[in-house]
């Protein structure tokens, strides 16, 4: 993109007087010191939309022709950021973070502390069956080519290197800092692709991550761990029945921390009739390896499948927090959505599936986000489906939005990570008391320690896991250690090395939770602790006594 210089700037002389007169009477009404000089045009347009709170696109367009009739250019968001910069630079403006973060566009890509870059992978057989999943043979199975990250990679040809790179530069362009970033790899069965391929699709990644290319992965993630944009989380989408003691080594390797898996329902009979290929045995024993092994646990669970009723998927729901052996860390509700290329098309035309009605999935909504336990980040709310998909049944994209409101008329209140996050709101460290919830699994005893307001707002957690003396562990490595399986610190992303003035991040949460988490370790017993460190959080580790052990970091006790 050209670069905007703020000299280009030609105001016509007829409209001159009337902008000096018009700007000298905003100036004083909102006690705004003058400035004179070609460039002041733009001075005032960054104060003025500046002052607007919220900035909401109607606002930003009003005020932007306003300018524009004035002898302004217009401005995109991104244009708009780059040429507040420059001002900075110049010396006209005081470069002021918080007006930053405010004129970015977006800014909730980046609020809940780190920057998220999803890429997705070539199309490739899918080993399920499932009757409902959409069947695009442009696009990975499940995945249709006109959503947003889909027409991404298919314009870079499914090149790891190309997404990630042009994913960064544009998050970047419209304010977002890109020094913190979870890697999202999506696209069918991650672990159904060969593995040569796998190794190659995360190297390329990294190099674009680095910046440079380099001959290994392994090379490749040395340098990530000391560069300039590191990962801090990488996530991959599997299924259960492909998770063993195997898998868990070669994700590790690979730098994986958090896996994305199906559920897509605790009935047997659901699964079976909608083709899905495993039973419900299948998750509870392929979470119990992933949370043995440190890793998170990203479940998607849906709603309206063949065979289902609102009334039994309420109750459905609920036993994904009922059995110990299930209980996710993070959760996506997706109730299904009817689209012509998948089989469940067919049922739906023979008159054998009817889509529910959007008040009846409007009222599953409440009823599932009122079960959900404080210790889960409901991720997602409905499939980020383009509406001109779907052919029968809801259409609209906001419906988390509207079952809230709905909740917040009878007094409900979604008690999940997301709807608890500080965001972009300042503490102080007086604001904040530690909390801890305590849960059981089928195979750990799992604490949630979270700093948060006195309305529970959540500032920062992390997640410490027990294991069972009586169980076994698919990595022996792991006998009598103790695992960090997540530390997160809410808050607007910060760049590496910055201070907090009044962000939740880098006031020191993330030290206090670890060190709380060693003396609860060494408490119970455990002669070492260990975390399923991201490549870019090593170096914060190792300050904190951490060392490199294998495929995770580790510390005695």
């Amino acid at each position: 993109m050209t670069r905007i210089s703020v000299h280009e700037v030609t105001i016509a002389p007829a409209v001159q007087q009337e902008i000096d007169e018009q700007v000298a009477k905003w100036e004083a009404q909102h006690q705004v010191v003058p400035i004179a000089g070609q460039e002041a045009l733009l001075v005032r347009l960054v104060q003025r939309l500046g002052k607007e709170r919220p900035l909401t696109g109607p606002r930003y367009n009003r005020i932007m022709q306003q300018f524009v009739h004035k002898g302004a250019p217009w401005l995109s968001k991104s244009q708009l950021l780059e040429v507040y910069q420059q001002l900075c630079d110049s010396g006209w403006m005081t470069l002021d973070d918080e007006l930053r973060t405010h004129l970015q566009m977006k800014p909730t890509r980046s609020q809940a502390g780190v920057t998220v870059v999803t890429v997705l992978t070539k199309p490739y057989p899918c080993p399920g069956k499932c009757i409902f999943c959409p069947t695009d043979v442009r696009m990975p199975k499940s995945y249709l080519h006109d959503e947003p990250g889909a027409q991404r990679a298919e314009r870079h040809g499914f090149d790891p290197f190309e997404q990630t790179k042009v994913r960064i530069e544009a998050l970047e362009r419209i304010g977002h800092p890109a020094e913190k970033i979870e890697l999202l790899i999506l696209g069918g069965t991650w672990s159904s692709y060969r593995r040569s391929y796998q190794e190659w699709f995360v190297k390329r990644c990294f190099d674009a991550m680095n910046g440079e290319e380099s001959a290994t992965l392994t090379e490749a993630q040395e340098k990530n761990a000391v560069g300039p944009r590191r990962n801090v989380g990488l996530v991959v989408e599997t299924r259960q029945d492909h998770i063993d003691a195997d898998e868990l080594r070669w994700m590790r390797y690979l730098g994986v921390t958090k896996v994305q898996v199906g559920i897509q329902s605790m009935d047997d009979h659901i699964l079976a009739i909608n083709e899905r290929g495993h039973d419900v045995q299948a998750t509870r024993e392929a979470f119990r390896l992933l949370r043995l092994a440190g890793f998170k646990i990203h479940g998607h669970w849906m709603a309206n499948l063949l065979g289902a009723t609102p009334e039994s998927d309420v109750a459905d729901f609920g036993r994904i927090w009922a059995e110990t052996a299930v209980r996710p860390d993070e959760l996506k509700l997706y109730p299904c959505m009817l689209v012509e290329n998948a089989e469940l098309y067919d049922y739906w035309q023979r008159g054998e599936y009817t889509p529910y009605s959007e008040e009846e999935l409007t009222e599953l909504l409440v009823a599932c986000k009122s079960q959900v336990p404080r210790y889960v980040r409901l991720n997602r709310v409905i499939r980020d489906f383009p509406t001109t998909n779907v052919v029968e049944g809801n259409k609209k994209a906001n419906l988390r939005q509207i079952a809230q409101q709905r909740m917040a008329e009878r007094g409900l209140r979604c008690q999940c990570i997301r709807c608890r996050e500080i965001r972009r709101d300042k503490v102080t460290e007086t604001d904040l008391s530690l909390r801890i919830t305590t849960y059981d699994t089928d195979a750990t005893t799992e604490h949630f320690l979270s700093f948060e307001t006195e309305d529970e707002r959540l500032a920062g957690f992390l997640r410490l896991s027990f294991p069972r003396r009586d169980v076994a562990l698919p990595l022996p490595e792991l006998a009598d250690h103790a695992m960090i399986r997540e530390v997160h610190v809410y808050g607007p992303a910060l760049n590496l090395g910055d201070e907090s003035s009044g962000e939740a991040q880098h006031m020191g949460l993330g030290s206090r939770l670890v060190a709380k988490a060693k003396e609860m370790a060494q408490r119970a017993g455990y002669s070492h602790i260990a975390v399923i460190s991201a490549i870019g959080t090593r170096e914060y580790y190792a300050k904190h006594g951490f060392a490199l052990n294998g495929l995770y970091m580790t510390a005695p006790l």
